[in-house]
């Protein structure tokens, strides 16, 4: 439930109460009149009834009570009407000669101008401070309403969020639909309606007067000298900076026009509409301009990495190369042996640089695709450990695989590369010396996979990052790579239906685990590799 509805439910009944009294005053004013005459026959019924009891001063002041009664209820004319008349009754029925209107007595005669006069000046006083008392009550109920749109504006800084906002707090304080159109940003002479509701249909007049209103910044619709025939009321949403939409409001067929204190309090809520729509718009572009520029620093700072990922091996075969060409018959053949070799891991370590790029490129298009067919495990880290050759050099690796463990439905030629991706992190963040343990094992409906090393781990903080894109520990020995293998491998086994994740080792080092389901997903034999990270 939005906290804004509750807000305001209490503050829009008094803003509407005027609205029902003045339409009683202006077209009922009749009964008023005739109201007061009925209370004047009514007072002198009871002093028909009561004249035995009391005398004519009490008599007078029955006629003097009514009076302050109907000023302050029905208004200042029918008091004046019930003063007058109330003289003219009281002369008629209770003063000698009876049912005749005679001024004869003198002292009567004052009595009777004193009593109008006096009934005068109280009606006159009673009205003015019902109208201030009422005028009081209606400027509180404006100030609570107003403070209400103004503090929940304050707090909200999502653009729907205020939209709803400003929707409930108007409608519910004038008891009107509302609508909020705001510029389509593609096409700014394009207004999009906030909220799309069926009870506020925009036809061809309605969106004429929205974009009139849009256009030449003065309200239009009903009740303005613009459109008048539209059945909704619109505002500009206006700021010192511009137009930033249009406020629209429709009442029923049969309701009144606003009234003058309403379209100005109306007014002040759109120029706090428009001041909190701004606010949001600017917030929003903030943050996009902050994650351009955010976005910019990365990508300068991930070109400047992978240009010089790339550029080392480039240079390193440039080099072995002319060194071939150039002084060829001044080298030996174990010295032109080391270049060649040189030139040729530097080669394989290029074409593996831009193979993860390739790959990461195609995870993130959802251009690769998984092909199951059933594989067995121990085939798969074979052929890993085959593809890694020199990279192993004299590492020790030690593997712990059963003997019955069931065949994968995978992807064999990708589930080797998330291996080779995740066994060389292990050859690369531990040293020379240390061996490397895989082993696998099945644990109900999937088989579980570990690479263990035994380097100096992982920071607590960068285990759960290290899986993304272009992340990589900072260590104080240069360890080359662009930051994409694990994530590679994140990607392949994601579009397997099985999980992926590091810990580290208690007697040190790092686990990176992987599960793999035994049975094949709902997608059968074919997968869609999307890479969204999960």
């Amino acid at each position: 439930m939005n906290p804004a509805n509750d807000r305001v439910t209490h503050i829009a009944p008094e803003i509407t109460k005027k609205s029902a009294w003045t339409k009683w005053r202006l077209n009922d004013a009749w009964q008023r009149y005739a109201l007061s005459l009925v209370l004047v026959v009514l007072t002198s019924l009871i002093g028909t009834f009561t004249q035995h009891y009391l005398s004519s001063i009490n008599l007078m002041m029955l006629y003097l009570l009514n009076v302050v009664l109907v000023a302050f209820y029905l208004g200042r004319g029918p008091s004046i009407l019930a003063s007058v008349v109330g003289i003219l009754a009281f002369d008629f029925f209770f003063v000698p000669p009876h049912l005749r209107l005679a001024f004869t007595d003198a002292g009567y005669l004052l009595t009777f101008l004193m009593h109008l006069v006096v009934g005068l000046v109280v009606s006159t006083l009673t009205s003015q401070a019902r109208e201030q008392a009422w005028s009081a009550r209606q400027r509180e109920a404006e100030t609570l309403a107003l403070y209400a749109l103004s503090r929940d504006l304050a707090v909200i800084e999502d653009l729907q969020a205020i939209i709803q906002a400003i929707i409930v707090h108007t409608g519910q304080t004038f008891n009107r639909t509302v609508i909020v159109l705001l510029p389509d940003e593609e096409s700014p002479q394009t207004l999009i309606a906030h909220p799309q509701r069926q009870e506020f249909t925009l036809d061809n007049l309605e969106v004429t007067a929205a974009v009139q209103v849009f256009s030449s910044e003065a309200p239009a619709g009903r009740g303005t000298n613009t459109l008048p025939d539209a059945q909704a009321y619109y505002l500009p949403l206006k700021t010192a900076r511009g137009m930033v939409g249009v406020l629209g409001v429709k009442a029923e067929r049969s309701a009144e026009p606003l009234t003058t204190n309403e379209q100005r309090l109306l007014e002040t809520f759109a120029s706090q509409s428009a001041l909190a729509i701004e606010r949001a718009q600017l917030a929003e572009a903030t943050r996009q301009l902050q994650v351009l520029q955010v976005t910019e620093r990365l990508q300068s700072a991930l070109l400047n990495s992978i240009s010089h990922d790339l550029r080392t091996p480039l240079v390193t075969v440039t080099g072995a190369l002319s060194t071939l060409d150039e002084d060829e018959a001044l080298l030996d053949v174990v010295t032109r042996r080391n270049i060649v070799r040189t030139a040729r891991e530097e080669s394989e370590r290029l074409n593996r640089l831009v193979e993860n790029l390739l790959n990461m490129s195609r995870i993130e298009a959802g251009a690769l695709h998984v092909t199951r067919q059933s594989g067995d495990v121990e085939d798969a880290i074979g052929s890993a450990l085959e593809q890694l050759g020199r990279r192993l050099q004299d590492r020790a690796v030690s593997i712990a695989i059963p003997d019955k463990l069931p065949l994968l439905p995978m992807d064999f030629v990708l589930i080797v590369q998330a291996l080779v991706n995740i066994v060389d992190n292990a050859l690369k963040y531990s040293p020379a010396d240390t061996p490397v343990e895989i082993c696998a094992r099945r644990i109900e409906t999937e088989v579980q996979i570990q690479v263990m090393d035994r380097g100096i781990g992982v920071p607590p903080d960068d285990l759960e990052h290290i899986f993304d894109k272009f992340y990589r520990v900072h260590r104080p020995d240069s360890v080359t790579g662009t930051g994409l293998g694990l994530a590679i491998a994140k990607g392949i086994v994601e579009a397997h239906g099985g999980r992926i994740w590091a810990e580290s080792c208690p007697e040190g080092g790092t686990i990176i685990t992987l599960t793999l389901p035994t049975e094949p997903d709902k997608l059968g034999n074919q997968a869609e590799l999307t890479g969204k990270e999960q």
